[in-house]
C-alpha cells in the first residue's frame, strides 16, 4: 500500500492535476468574454445584426386590448413622434436651464458683491495703518531732530564750559578751592 500512494503523490501527477485544474479555471473565467467578443467580430465583419428590428405595433397585443374609456393612449401611440410633446419638453428643459444660469448669476453676483465689500474694507484698513504709520514716522522725525539740536548745544555748552574752565584755569583757579572761597566770601557778607 505504501507503493501504491507513493504513485499518486508523485511530482508528475500532481504537476498534471494543477495544470488541469488551471486550464479549467482559465476556461471558465477567459470563455464567456472571448465567446462575446469573436460573437461580437462576426456579426461585424458579416454585416447582419444579430436581433430582429423591433416593431413596436402595440395594438396587436392581447393584453393591451382594454376597453375604450380604460386605455391608456400612451401604448397606442408608442411608435409615434408627439411634436408636441418634444416640444413642451424642449420648453421645460430651457426654462429649467434658464433658471438655474439665472440662480447660478445671481449667486456669482452675490459672491462679487461680497469680495468688493471685503476688498473695500481691506483697502480702509490698510489706509488707517498707513495713517498711523506716517503719524509714527513723523513723530519719529520730530524726535530725532529734537535729539540731534539737543545734541549740537550739548556740544556747544561743553565747548563754552571748557573754554571758561581754561581761563579760569588761567588766571589760578584750582577745582577744591572754589567751594571754600565762595563759602568764605559769603561768610564774610553776611
Amino acid at each position: 500500500m505504501a507503493v501504491h500512494q507513493g504513485r499518486l503523490c508523485s511530482p508528475g501527477v500532481l504537476k498534471g492535476t494543477v495544470t488541469v485544474i488551471a486550464l479549467c479555471l482559465a476556461g471558465y473565467i477567459l470563455g464567456p468574454p472571448l465567446y462575446w467578443h469573436l460573437s461580437e467580430g462576426l456579426a461585424a465583419v458579416s454585416g447582419a445584426s444579430s436581433c430582429p428590428p423591433c416593431v413596436c405595433d402595440c395594438t396587436s397585443h392581447p393584453l393591451l386590448s382594454i376597453p375604450e374609456g380604460l386605455r391608456n393612449t400612451s401604448f397606442a401611440d408608442c411608435g409615434k413622434h408627439d411634436t408636441e410633446v418634444s416640444e413642451d419638453t424642449e420648453k421645460n428643459f430651457t426654462e429649467l436651464l434658464s433658471e438655474e444660469l439665472k440662480l447660478r448669476e445671481a449667486e456669482a453676483l452675490g459672491n462679487h458683491q461680497r469680495a468688493d465689500m471685503a476688498l473695500l474694507e481691506a483697502k480702509k484698513m490698510a489706509s488707517q495703518y498707513q495713517k498711523e504709520a506716517d503719524k509714527c514716522n513723523s513723530g519719529m522725525e520730530t524726535c530725532e531732530e529734537a535729539r540731534e539740536k539737543a545734541e549740537a548745544a550739548l556740544l556747544g555748552q561743553k565747548k563754552l564750559t571748557a573754554m571758561w574752565e581754561m581761563r579760569a584755569r588761567q588766571r589760578g583757579w584750582k577745582e577744591g578751592s572754589t567751594k571754600s572761597r565762595a563759602h568764605s566770601q559769603y561768610v564774610q557778607a553776611v
